[in-house]
């Protein structure tokens, strides 16, 4: 089987492991831990860092100390992985799901725009949707499948509203908007190291910020909120969500590669972008001229009516050829999980649900592999 998307381990990921269990640091505290996180913090641009279990542990300790309460609203994109959703539901608020735009199917700030300006109104200083009479209270940006959402408009919305703007990163980690790193651009961010991302420490997350305080607040709740651990006193509700040593160990040396997994990203995107261009019914992925992409994972658009086959039977035909797709993710207004939430269109995040189709780009596939891939999708016409 030819893999989606799996890891790549061939840096100074066993010899730092060794150095864990020769020193016996191999839980939520240790010297890799600190390096994982400075580390980090120097790639992206910002001064402060916080390792955690998971990108959707980072996600829930961003919405906690960036003052998101229950009751609130929370903006985020329809067209994401769930996590981006759920993680607003754990601190009893309510996401508003925001359609995406068709060209980089990133959350539309058009609808933004839109949603602010005339579904709310400002009320002591706060804003509150005229609908439900709830406050709003933060923006979840979800920048997707490796590229940047159009930030400039949200940051301004935000600043003229008074709106937290957290940046869901999990899949864009060395992404760039107009040459700034996803990540330093919104108040808080939070990035994933699932072993399908583009480094990996397993499991993995963190949540960077140039906020001393909310930094300093993410480390003590993420550390069960100990405030005498001789005594066991807590004076909060903590959460175990610290990233293991070593795990942030593995997190280190896959760091030390990210520019050349970068550039492997790059170069198969390319690479399937002439393969596929002229087809009829298929759109490559693309990318803004204010973006430089990672291509996280290289998708593409397929038009039924022009190819002659839809997304999904093109995936089951491939998957006899023994070559794994994926589909995006059903859109967030139609999960059952979050029924009932408000949605801003949504049209379009329901036609990429439809059409869109995710091609095996591991950073380690072979360009042969590529070429095999392509012409796959091309013999599907027949």
């Amino acid at each position: 089987m030819l893999p989606l998307c799996v890891p790549e381990l061939h840096g100074n990921e066993w010899a730092y492991i060794q150095q864990c269990l020769e020193s016996n640091w191999v839980s939520s505290a240790g010297p890799f831990v600190d390096r994982f996180e400075t580390e980090f913090a120097t790639y992206i641009g910002t001064p402060h860092a916080v390792a955690t279990v998971n990108g959707t542990a980072a996600l829930h300790i961003a919405l906690l100390v960036a003052g998101v309460k229950p009751d609130d609203e929370v903006l985020v994109s329809d067209l994401t992985f769930i996590a981006s959703a759920n993680a607003i539901r754990y601190v009893g608020a309510w996401p508003v799901f925001i359609d995406v735009e068709p060209d980089y199917w990133q959350m539309d700030p058009t609808r933004v725009t839109d949603f602010l300006q005339h579904e709310c109104e400002e009320r002591a200083g706060a804003l509150y949707n005229r609908t439900t009479g709830r406050r709003v209270s933060a923006i979840v940006p979800v920048h997707i499948l490796g590229h940047p959402v159009d930030m400039d408009p949200i940051i301004a919305l935000a600043r003229a509203y008074h709106l937290v703007v957290i940046e869901d990163a999990a899949e864009s980690l060395g992404a760039r908007y107009r040459g700034r790193h996803v990540g330093q651009l919104g108040d808080i961010a939070c990035f994933s190291f699932n072993g399908n991302k583009v480094i990996t420490t397993g499991g993995g997350g963190m949540l960077v910020t140039e906020n001393a305080t909310w930094a300093q607040r993410a480390r003590y709740l993420t550390t069960q909120a100990k405030d005498d651990p001789l005594e066991f006193e807590h004076r909060a509700i903590g959460y175990n969500y610290r990233l293991p040593n070593i795990l942030a160990a593995l997190g280190c040396a896959q760091l030390e590669v990210l520019d050349g997994y970068l550039e492997a990203k790059r170069h198969i995107a390319s690479l399937y972008t002439s393969l596929l261009a002229g087809v009829p019914g298929i759109t490559p992925m693309r990318q803004a001229l204010w973006a430089e992409s990672i291509f996280w994972l290289y998708t593409i658009r397929i038009d039924p009516a022009l190819f002659g086959m839809d997304s999904r039977q093109v995936l089951h035909e491939l998957a006899t050829q023994r070559i794994q797709t994926r589909s995006l993710w059903q859109p967030m207004h139609l999960s059952p999980a979050h029924a009932g939430c408000q949605v801003v269109s949504g049209a379009i995040t329901e036609v990429l649900y439809r059409e869109a189709l995710s091609l095996p780009c591991s950073v380690g596939i072979e360009e042969e592999n590529v070429m095999r891939v392509a012409a796959a999708i091309q013999q599907c016409r027949g």
